[in-house]
């Protein structure tokens, strides 16, 4: 603060659970690897979410940079990181929620955008003004506060959170996160308050409900067991839950043990045979080979800035 200014001094970022306290209005880069501009990645139509999201025309995408989990074995390394990214405003945000509209998009899709959550909301308000009428999805690793997340009651409209963990010692090991089961258990329950029941389009595309991810970890079978048993005791047919074997080794693991491969057939088998031994039925499996790096979109700016514009960093 300059000396005789009569502004008040900048409160360090205290919006994910990290709590680091950076002055990212200052320049500053948070646990998450970015400071206050808003940085994406990607903004164009995904094939390859749950079939109820991406429907046959495409979810409309949005991939922010940054993180404040940091997960060892990251799929999205690359931008999670905040290494990569186009910088832009609140109102070129705003525009691409409607271009995604005008593509045909079934939503759009804010894939970990947490940590600019004040930015988001100000950009979503700022398109409904202008006409988006679109689904609202909130793509999170559930690493949030529930008190960050009341700040998008009514304007989300489907909310799809991961739950990696209920061990915090796994939490600790592999994200330096050993609150996480704690937290993302108090997040998605305030999640399901807001969105209580899904509710489908007559395509079968959700326009209100939360979906709970869980990716299958290579070794961690019994893990992945108790927390598809939590979600159903806990929730029953209120949510759905997607099981995905899609865990592709990124090179910052591959002398790990068990992060080092892929998930086996088997381990994969085991887990679905025991979400029906539950009784799960709203639930979503991958079939196939999808523990691939096609699976990965490319990072490259797309559909960020427009064409005679466009600069990545």
């Amino acid at each position: 603060m300059r000396a005789g200014s009569d502004q008040k001094p900048r409160i360090g970022c205290m919006l994910c659970p990290r709590a680091c306290g950076a002055d990212r209005a200052g320049g500053k880069r948070g646990r998450c690897g970015v400071d206050e501009w808003i940085r994406v990645a990607r903004a164009a139509l995904h094939m390859w979410e749950e079939p109820c999201i991406s429907g046959d025309e495409g979810s409309g995408a949005v991939f922010f940079s940054g993180c404040p989990l940091g997960c060892v074995y990251c799929q999205n390394r690359e931008i999670s990181r905040g290494e990569r990214g186009t910088v832009i405003s609140v109102e070129r945000l705003a525009e691409i929620f409607l271009e995604l509209q005008q593509q045909k998009a079934n939503n759009v899709n804010l894939v970990t955008a947490g940590h600019y959550l004040p930015q988001v909301r100000e950009a979503l308000l700022l398109a409904k003004e202008q006409g988006l009428e679109i689904p609202i999805v909130y793509n999170s690793s559930a690493y949030e506060t529930p008190e960050a997340l009341r700040r998008l009651d009514g304007l989300v409209d489907v909310y799809l959170p991961d739950l990696k963990y209920l061990d915090p010692e796994l939490a600790a090991k592999y994200s330096n996160a050993p609150d996480y089961p704690e937290i993302a258990t108090a997040v998605i329950r305030e999640m399901v308050r807001q969105r209580p029941r899904p509710c489908f389009d007559e395509r079968g595309i959700m326009t209100s409900g939360v979906i709970v991810r869980h990716l299958l970890l290579p070794g961690q079978v019994r893990e992945a067991k108790k927390i598809i048993e939590y979600l159903h005791s806990e929730y029953g047919d209120r949510i759905y839950i997607s099981m995905m074997n899609q865990y592709t080794p990124v090179p910052a693991v591959k002398d790990e043990p068990l992060l080092g491969r892929r998930v086996t057939k088997r381990e994969y088998e085991r887990l679905l045979a025991y979400a029906g031994e539950l009784g799960i039925e709203q639930g979503f499996y991958q079939e196939g080979e999808t523990a691939k790096e096609s699976f990965i979109p490319e990072f490259g700016g797309q559909g960020v800035l427009k064409a005679e514009r466009k600069h990545v960093l």
